[in-house]
């Protein structure tokens, strides 16, 4: 039996899943006919012609693929009329949820309603239920790095901020945790701060007040959870002096925090001189999680995709404690489950949960409806493929995720190209692979995150003798120079002579193994590779900058590639830049 955490029910939750997953292809067919019936009087499915049909056959030959852009209309409107008439589902949105915005430059406007919050929880019982049956966590308490949003209303009067405020702000959500997780150490005051410097120090500190509680450490993302030990490094000592004194650092300046630190700090001088002499006989912060928090279990938060280049440092940080990746979705909806906590975050799948939407995948195997070029060197499109059904789904073979929701997105082109990489029962198991439009490309050259990110973990090897790591990194295609190159931009944890910086230029020169890259390279099509080194503080130039337009701290991500779209970012990094080399590795 799992282990009943204030009332939860895991064995229940565990069996509803697996009556979820035996068939899949009929639960799909219910979760459509459901969308279709709950928003059939939606101007958008009206206006196609759908007729109240809800079978999978005539939502296909009715509705098309879309992409964000193609509903951006749709869902401005419903931002801005005050009237709440049915444009894109039957009942009115509740919310807008804005995305991280650091892909684009600007974040997108997403719709949130109640049924995208039921399937937010149902997503978080059930991966819990997996985690608490492998790591029981008892009733402690968690490290939450966990922030809150701007929140600001639009024209239309409905509250817009971001997925993860949406989520924290709803009675679901507090009703959820109370159920399946320990209490966050962090009052609600330090969650919801607009100041996150302030909220990041204070959650530390609360994490050590409660030090022999803590269950296990969670952020959304895995570069939370660096940052925030990154952060620990400069102020554990303010931190313990704190504990000693029992008084909160003059830096937190917001009334409501220190209001309610008021209430539970105490001085502690053993604590602080416990906590003192650990972190100084740390080497080089290594084990620095089990350390400080012996009872702590695993670190949990998302860790695949654009977060893997984070997990080495999240290792030295934890040791030997277990990193666990949480679940897959997105600012539009979630898809999967994992429900394989004990498989390392780089081999994570995620079980789609066949009722939270429809699914559909388009086959990329032969990349067929990407440019190509034919045996006489011209370019020529391929048709695209029909995209397959959640249960049709190939074992190895990798697709696009199609997605339709609850909340008003229809056969829409989430952008995400994932592997399956096994069933559970009948709902396939998913691999994330990368972000479809992520694509350092200047000839007929196609690299996708995933190799970009492949080819600085082979050259940032050449550093490991320097002892200096690459803090952080992204990319750009400079089209000024005739021909254009690709140009990577790195933060360096310190100086490294000029003679290891080539070679680690011409490293990831040649670290890019795309056959239309090496063959442009060759022929000179493309021009050499750029390195250039940016001032140390540069990637939190960049955070603060997303910060101030209004992302939280939980939902950032760095952004891979930055393309003359997103200009600001690109200025910052610019502007940084110290160190410039090219290579020769194609001389």
């Amino acid at each position: 039996m799992l282990e009943k955490v204030k009332g939860f029910n895991g064995d229940r939750v565990i069996e509803e899943f697996e009556a979820l997953t035996k068939d899949a292809e009929r639960v799909q067919r219910e979760t459509l006919q459901r969308i279709l019936e709950e928003n059939g009087k939606a101007e958008y499915l009206q206006n196609l012609g759908l007729g109240g049909k809800t079978d999978p056959d005539c939502f296909k030959a009715c509705v098309p693929l879309v992409t964000h852009k193609d509903l951006e209309p749709y869902i401005q409107r419903i931002a801005d009329e005050e009237d709440a008439s049915p444009i894109l589902t039957g009942r009115p949105i509740k919310s807008i949820s804005l995305s991280s915005g650091t892909t684009q430059g600007k974040p997108k406007f997403v719709p949130f309603n109640d049924e995208l919050e039921q399937s937010t929880m149902q997503i978080y019982r059930t991966s819990f239920a997996f985690r608490n049956r492998a790591h029981p966590i008892g009733n402690g308490k968690s490290l939450q790095f966990i922030y809150s949003s701007k929140q600001f209303k639009t024209k239309g009067g409905l509250l817009a901020t971001t997925a993860t405020t949406n989520v924290y702000l709803s009675q679901q959500f507090k009703n959820t945790m109370k159920d399946i997780q320990s209490q966050c150490c962090s009052p609600d005051e330090v969650i919801f701060s607009l100041d996150y410097n302030q909220s990041l120090y204070c959650h530390l500190l609360c994490g050590l007040i409660y030090s022999d509680e803590v269950q296990f450490v969670f952020s959304t993302f895995a570069h939370s959870i660096v940052h925030a030990f990154r952060t620990f490094e400069q102020v554990w000592e303010e931190l313990c002096c704190d504990i000693r004194e029992g008084v909160l650092s003059s830096r937190i300046t917001i009334p409501s925090i220190r209001s309610a630190f008021s209430k539970f700090l105490r001085p502690n001088p053993q604590l602080a001189n416990t906590i003192y002499n650990k972190c100084s006989n740390l080497s080089n912060w290594y084990g620095l999680i089990p350390e400080l928090w012996p009872n702590a279990k695993y670190v949990y938060g998302i860790m695949t995709g654009s977060m893997e280049p984070y997990l080495n440092k999240l290792r030295h940080y934890a040791a030997s404690l277990p990193l666990m990746s949480a679940d897959y979705g997105s600012s539009e909806g979630w898809i999967g489950a994992n429900i394989d906590p004990g498989e390392p975050p780089e081999s994570a799948t995620f079980t789609v949960l066949p009722n939270i939407g429809y699914f559909e995948f388009i086959p990329l195997k032969e990349r067929a409806h990407e440019q190509e070029v034919d045996n006489y060197g011209s370019m020529v499109v391929r048709k695209e493929p029909e995209p397959i059904g959640l249960t049709k789904v190939n074992v190895g073979e990798e697709y696009e995720i199609i997605m339709t929701t609850f909340a008003g997105l229809y056969r829409y082109r989430l952008g995400d190209v994932v592997k399956t990489a096994g069933f559970h029962n009948s709902a396939p198991k998913l691999q994330f692979v990368h972000r479809r439009n992520l694509i350092l490309t200047v000839n007929i050259d196609k690299n996708t995150e995933k190799d970009l990110q492949l080819a600085v973990e082979e050259a940032s090897k050449l550093l490991a003798a320097e002892k200096v790591e690459v803090l952080d990194f992204t990319s750009h295609v400079d089209m000024s120079t005739n021909p254009g190159h690709y140009v990577i931009f790195w933060e360096l944890s310190g100086d490294v002579k000029d003679e290891v910086l080539n070679n680690c230029c011409n490293c990831l020169d040649r670290a890019f193994v795309d056959a239309g890259y090496v063959g442009s390279r060759k022929i000179r099509a493309i021009g050499p590779l750029e390195l250039r080194i940016v001032n140390r503080g540069t990637f939190h130039k960049i955070l603060e900058h997303h910060l101030a337009l209004g992302a939280a701290m939980n939902q950032f991500k760095t952004p891979r590639y930055v393309g003359l779209s997103n200009h600001s970012v690109l200025q910052i990094l610019n502007d940084s830049v110290h160190k410039s080399i090219c290579s020769n590795a194609y001389d």
